[in-house]
Parts: C-alpha cells; sequence; structure tokens
C-alpha cells in the first residue's frame, strides 16, 4: 500500500517496482496510467502502508475465477497475458524497445542496464504516455 500511496503523491504517478518484488530482480519504475491511478485511490482508503495491495496467488485465483474471455482465441485470460499483451499491442503502438523493456523488465539484465540505462521515472512516465494515453480498452 505504502508504494502505491507514495506513488500517487508524486508527479507524474510512478510506482518503483523494489528488486525483491521482481521476477528478475531488477529495481524499476512503472508508470501507473491515469485510468489505473483513479481506480487505485479507493482501494488505499484506511488500509495501511506495509499491507499488501493485492498477492499474485489471489489476482491469480480471481482471473480464474472471473473466467475472462479473450476475444481473439478460445482461450480464456491468465496472467502471462498481460506481458504479452504488453509486447506485442507495443509494437502497434510504436512504443520503444527500450522503454518498454525496463517497464517490463524483459532482457534488462546486462552491464547496459545494470550500470548506464537506469531512467529517471518522469522520463519512464513521459514515454510511456507519449504511447499508451490514448489506448483504452474498457468496453
Amino acid at each position: 500500500m505504502g508504494q502505491f500511496k507514495e506513488a500517487l503523491r508524486d508527479e507524474p504517478p510512478v510506482l518503483r517496482v523494489q528488486s525483491d518484488q521482481d521476477k528478475i530482480r531488477v529495481e524499476h519504475y512503472c508508470p501507473l496510467h491515469p485510468r489505473v491511478a483513479e481506480k487505485i485511490v479507493p482501494l488505499l482508503d484506511g488500509r495501511v502502508n506495509n499491507e499488501p495491495m493485492f498477492t499474485h496467488l489471489a489476482f491469480e485465483r480471481w482471473a480464474k475465477f472471473k473466467k475472462i474471455q479473450l476475444t481473439r482465441s478460445n482461450f480464456r485470460f491468465v496472467l502471462g497475458d498481460l506481458r504479452k499483451f504488453a509486447e506485442q499491442w507495443g509494437d502497434v503502438i510504436g512504443w520503444n524497445e527500450s522503454n518498454r523493456a525496463y517497464i517490463l523488465t524483459h532482457g534488462v539484465r546486462g552491464v547496459e542496464w545494470t550500470h548506464y540505462l537506469h531512467p529517471l521515472p518522469e522520463f519512464v512516465y513521459d514515454v510511456y504516455m507519449k504511447n499508451w494515453n490514448d489506448v483504452c480498452f474498457v468496453r
């Protein structure tokens, strides 16, 4: 909760993902789209900073229970579809490879990333919003 509260206090709203929270143990920033940020605000009310926003297992169970049908296949949504979607749609909207790799922490383990390519949150946000600002999939 504390990380989300801090991200929403900052301008622009960018969540700092700690290395121990990341699959490949890379600390990075994750921009919060304004539509996401507005949905998060009510979830923070009355919750303490060290409380988790959600747990991976609970979110995975929720998605499984909801049985969200994918529109272009006979399959249902699973959490792994989020990264795949971001990668594929990133190509469609022209999201640059460097910003995408950093936010998704995909292919960022080398010396280049560890020592030289650690962008500031406002720049990560600006590039992200340049590409994702007008993308809306909510019906």
